[in-house]
């Protein structure tokens, strides 16, 4: 009979002979160390056996305290994630729909997608087995100097199905079999566009970013276990260019990349967002932000928090604050320009006409209604937009506006760029998210904010754009108002206290946390066994 269950046959033996004995009860083993002679049978044909007292003996343990002593501080493994390929998002203007990318690897052999960021949706996913899908050669393209790919999970050796059975699949009810693979649609605020295909579990390739004593930063790489859906039929916007590899979803359902990576115990449940002034940017899964950020609680949409909603209590144009501009918002990088309420609309952009010293005037082709004309002789004393949260709480918008060129490429005028929105909810876009470091704390339920440059991330470290290795990354933006319905979990409820136990049910206690340490150290010896 093998070593180990002789082992677990004693352990067994000991546990029925305690309970025939009356309380109270003493039970003892004998401890042994995980690398001494007694365990190399159980663990030698499944794990690294290092020498006794040698480098990798002391490397083995010293590694194993740290990763206890993160689990025990804070229950994640990595201080900061982020893309292979580097943390740097990328803008490219009007070209592009103003919106930030960046490059991610995924499956086995690893295969880079140049993904649209999208904070108001939830879903990864990227051109695949291509039935409709938008062009992906770099002709198309004129920023690009190379080809866009295309993903097929039977070239993965790491991709798994999701069944219809499984609890991610939204439209498992429509599946003739609870074994047939996961179909899934995502239809986004723009007209007629949207995403739809098969999903399927694979390897996002991630690098980490912890740091050590003195400043000092370790990096390695991760794979992380993700859903990605394979987009196989393309419509609307995303068959023009926007977003043609794809879109990586940042909000808060369970689907989410941020949801897998912090469920999987590799992060803090948070990550943040920073969007520079020169298009540049940077995505970290697990930053938790500065000590001097200011932040406001999200809010729940229909008793849950399906999406980044905040509640704006004043929005202040230069040292005035209408009384009627309190709304609702939901922060998305997915939609390029700010979306108000009507009634918050006309009240903040008839007070910027008031204060802006220029004449208001219709410019070509503008899709805004408050636009500018400017001559050489003028210049323009733009108000500063404030927008004002509990607490004192302040968020100065440094990016409102945006400028137009002529043929001369002089400044033919400018507009506000915001524009009016149905309903009572509107929507915090990427013109407005410029200089600012923004903190998703899913953990907290709270949205914080620090003025950044996106370069420094105050961790008394710099953390490199792109990889240790110099591989560089490839440009390109995409379209706005994205936004699925993710899965929100539920809070824990609190449960009753309970009332002081009587005599009777006291040694009830004693038997059962006995039995529960028992339990507990059976469980210990399986799953080395196992």
């Amino acid at each position: 009979m093998p070593a180990r269950w002789r082992l677990l046959i004693l352990f067994l033996q000991s546990v029925t002979v305690t309970y025939a004995m009356p309380v109270p009860t003493t039970f003892s083993v004998r401890l042994v160390h995980r690398f001494s002679e007694e365990m190399k049978p159980v663990r030698v044909q499944t794990a690294d056996w290092p020498d006794r007292r040698s480098m990798r003996y002391y490397q083995m343990l010293l590694g194993n305290d740290f990763l206890r002593h993160k689990i025990n501080l804070g229950g994640a493994r990595h201080q900061l994630l982020f893309p292979s390929k580097g943390s740097k998002t990328m803008s490219f203007g009007n070209d592009f729909a103003w919106l930030h990318y960046m490059w991610i690897d995924i499956g086995t052999p690893s295969i880079s997608f140049l993904v649209a960021l999208d904070a108001g949706s939830d879903l990864l996913w990227v051109p695949c087995d291509c039935i409709q899908c938008a062009p992906l050669s770099a002709r198309y393209y004129p920023i690009l100097d190379r080809d866009l790919n295309e993903y097929s999970p039977a070239r993965s050796l790491s991709s798994k199905h999701l069944s219809c059975s499984h609890r991610l699949c939204d439209m498992g009810s429509n599946c003739k079999t609870s074994k047939q693979q996961c179909p899934y649609t995502i239809n986004y605020l723009t007209d007629n566009t949207s995403s739809s295909g098969l999903l399927v579990e694979d390897i996002l390739h991630l690098q980490s970013s912890d740091g050590g004593g003195g400043g000092s930063t370790s990096n390695s790489s991760v794979q992380a276990p993700v859903v990605v859906g394979c987009g196989m039929k393309q419509s609307g916007s995303y068959l023009e260019g926007v977003a043609p590899d794809g879109v990586i979803g940042l909000g808060p359902g369970e689907s989410s990349v941020p949801s897998f990576l912090a469920k999987s115990g590799l992060i803090r449940d948070s990550f943040s967002l920073c969007f520079n002034e020169d298009s540049s940017g940077r995505l970290f899964f697990g930053d938790q932000g500065s000590t001097v950020q200011q932040s406001t609680p999200f809010l729940p949409l229909d008793g849950m928090f399906s999406t980044y909603i905040i509640g704006v209590e004043a929005f202040c144009i230069g040292n005035y604050c209408p009384k009627v501009t309190s709304f609702k918002a939901q922060f998305d990088s997915g939609t390029s320009f700010t979306l108000l309420p009507g009634h918050a609309y006309r009240a903040i952009t008839e007070e910027f006409d008031k204060q802006v010293n220029v004449t208001r005037s219709t410019l070509n082709d503008s899709l805004w209604e408050y636009c500018y004309a400017l001559s050489l002789q003028q210049l323009p004393k733009i108000p500063t937009l404030t927008l004002t949260f509990q607490q004192n709480n302040s968020f100065v918008v440094y990016n409102p506006i945006v400028v137009f060129y002529n043929n001369q490429v002089e400044i033919d005028g400018f507009c506000l760029a915001i524009q009016p929105t149905e309903g009572d909810i509107g929507t915090i876009g990427q013109n407005f998210m410029m200089g600012y470091r923004l903190v998703f704390d899913r953990e907290n339920k709270k949205l914080a904010w620090s003025h950044s440059n996106c370069q420094d991330l105050g961790l008394g470290k710099r953390i490199p754009f792109s990889p240790a290795n110099g591989t560089s990354s490839n440009p390109l933006p995409a379209d706005e108002q994205q936004r699925s319905n993710g899965h929100a979990v539920s809070p824990a409820v609190a449960g009753r206290t309970p009332q002081k136990p009587s005599v009777a049910s006291s040694q009830m206690i004693s038997y059962r946390k006995h039995l529960h340490c028992y339990c507990l150290l059976l469980f210990q010896l399986l799953s080395i066994f196992y």
